[in-house]
């Protein structure tokens, strides 16, 4: 069974970071892509991070040069650093893995940026 546990939100000044982990089990991040989404209040779903198998990143315009996505294979953890964060960025963030046909996703962690 293949199960995605974040952790890391909280509450955060404007300015200030973050550093959220997604923790897998029964799935091997490395033998795969994934990536960190977010879903503010009445917005849809949006990829803020992504890490391919063979470590290369991409980022959403909004998050480019504040936000950086890592992975350690060795505890099958992908992390997701935010920097600068700003008000925008308040949002549910949601670790995902494809793997095939199927989506994982973890149950989301509420990152809460006060300005």
């Amino acid at each position: 069974q293949v199960q995605l546990v974040e952790s890391g939100g909280g509450l955060v000044q404007a300015g200030g970071s973050l550093r959220l982990s997604c923790t897998a089990s029964g799935i091997i991040f490395s033998f795969g892509s994934t990536g960190w989404y977010r879903q503010a209040l009445g917005k849809q779903r949006e990829l803020v991070a992504g890490i391919s198998s063979g470590g290369t990143t991409n980022y959403a315009d909004s998050v480019k040069g504040r936000f950086t996505i890592s992975r350690d294979n060795v505890k099958n953890t992908v992390y997701l650093q935010m920097n600068s964060l700003k008000s925008a960025d308040t949002a549910v963030y949601y670790c995902n893995r494809a793997s095939g046909p199927r989506n994982y996703w973890g149950q989301g962690t509420q990152v809460t940026v006060s300005s």
